[in-house]
């Protein structure tokens, strides 16, 4: 597998270790707010990548921070009148509720940073020793990055832009460097703090990260991840922090970026009303629908969301379940007839094709195209298939849909339908038509259309009765 190397900017091979696990890093939410759709597209996309890791046979430890102290945090605690702690853990277990809901389910950890204080001050003071670090009186503690000559290796830059979401530099006049980040702040009133031989106080931002992984995975470790907002200032920070305490290097042997998520082409914002939780999306769609969204596009290209894509991606996993109960309304049909087609690609060309697609910097639009390349190249013929060919097809596009995450259901058709099915296709061979096509309306309104087909009708439900009553997860 050859995965795009943020620090390298090209793609390298990754190798899989031999005696011990991967060791994968993902940056998780700072809990002061519910978590939005641009944080699912991050945590959807790893979890499908350390899905297909495992199923290629690599060990994983995946580890994913929460960041639950932090100045966002304690300035909407403020607003709201509550202790920090306190909505830092209410909005923690929303998220972690959300990832439930979104089936995401490979996070070996999630680490709070509240709770490695203790490796936090370890490595501050490491850095104190080795004359990477100072102290500002009244202020804290403040990482020097012009004592570390590789700062701004990874995005290639050393200062902010317009574009840096999430750039939390502490401001202080008495800085050595403007770029200089906190490492520790000094308690004020009413903020978080714990009773430290360095002060009371409580960890900058940065920090938090990388005396998680090194309490995990030591010093060095494979893959990094997070939202390409990251990059600068946070994963650089990160970069410094570790590098200058163990003094070695690569911190990280691959950084992974993901894109970034707009709606109807804006930044997500409150006060343009575009802000969508994860929370308030899977009131609309289905967990499987914002899957299917999130990797029908590259991981380091943006998406940009609207209303729209999410129908059109409904539509898609329509497609995709119609075709699978068609196999199984198919397999359970008798005295069909059998025929061959010569020409069409076998079930093990698509898996191979597949394949070549996730481990070429995982690309899943390619991959999901090939899926939907085997239903369209099978939709005509499929009910003359013989059994073993069904039995195959099926089986790997179900495999593949559960390896990458989806939760696909057979849908259930109701008695009632059933009967007005049967009822329906009496009428039609009795060509009572205007009577068999107000059976089908009747049909349609409760939310199912039916398909006649070479081997007999067929029920499906319409994406509108999907809509009304999910049965996909």
């Amino acid at each position: 597998m050859y995965l795009y190397n943020t620090l390298s900017g090209k793609e390298e091979l990754l190798k899989k270790p031999l005696f011990r696990s991967l060791k994968i890093f993902v940056c998780g939410p700072t809990t002061y707010d519910y978590s939005h759709i641009g944080h699912a597209r991050t945590y959807i996309f790893f979890d499908t990548f350390v899905r297909y890791l495992k199923h290629r046979g690599f060990r994983v430890k995946y580890i994913q921070n929460i960041t639950d102290v932090d100045d966002k945090i304690i300035e909407r605690a403020k607003d709201e009148k509550k202790d920090p702690a306190e909505l830092a853990g209410i909005f923690t277990k929303e998220h972690l509720r959300n990832m439930k809901d979104l089936n995401i389910e490979s996070v070996t950890k999630y680490a709070r940073a509240s709770a490695y204080v203790p490796q936090i001050l370890k490595q501050i003071k490491t850095l104190l020793k080795k004359g990477f670090a100072y102290q500002i009186p009244g202020d804290g503690y403040y990482f020097d990055v012009s004592k570390f000559g590789d700062y701004g290796k990874l995005s290639h830059r050393t200062t902010l832009e317009a574009e840096d979401a999430v750039s939390r530099i502490d401001e202080n006049l008495k800085k050595r460097n403007k770029a200089d980040f906190a490492l520790w702040k000094f308690a004020k009133l009413g903020e978080p703090k714990w009773k430290t031989d360095l002060g009371d106080g409580r960890p900058g931002w940065h920090i938090e990260d990388t005396a998680i992984t090194e309490k995990f995975f030591g010093p060095q470790y494979d893959i990094h991840g997070g939202g390409i907002d990251l990059k600068f200032p946070h994963h650089e920070a990160e970069i410094a922090q570790q590098e200058s305490a163990s003094g070695k290097k690569p911190f990280v042997k691959i950084w992974m970026h993901t894109g970034f998520l707009l709606v109807d082409g804006e930044k997500m914002s409150k006060s343009l009303k575009n802000f969508i939780t994860i929370g308030d999306l899977l009131k609309d769609y289905s967990p499987n629908i914002l899957r299917l969204l999130v990797l029908g596009h590259h991981y380091r290209s943006p998406i940009d969301y609207s209303e729209k894509l999410a129908n059109q991606t409904r539509a898609a996993l329509q497609t995709f379940e119609d075709f699978l109960g068609k196999i199984d309304f198919v397999l359970e049909t008798k005295n069909r007839t059998i025929k061959n087609f010569p020409g069409q690609k076998p079930v093990k060309v698509f898996e191979n094709l597949m394949a070549f697609a996730l481990e070429d910097d995982f690309n899943t639009p390619q991959a999901l195209a090939l899926i939907f390349e085997s239903i369209g190249q099978n939709q005509e013929n499929v009910w003359y298939y013989e059994k073993n060919h069904l039995v195959s097809l099926k089986k790997f596009l179900e495999s593949t849909f559960e390896t990458l995450g989806f939760k696909p259901k057979k849908p259930v058709i109701p008695p009632e339908v059933k009967k007005f099915v049967a009822e329906r296709e009496l009428l039609r061979q009795n060509k009572q038509f205007a009577l068999a096509d107000a059976l089908r309306n009747k049909i349609r309104v409760l939310g199912y259309e039916v398909e006649d087909t070479p081997i007999g009708p067929l029920a499906l439900e319409t994406s509108n009765h999907k809509h009304q009553t999910p049965n996909l997860l």
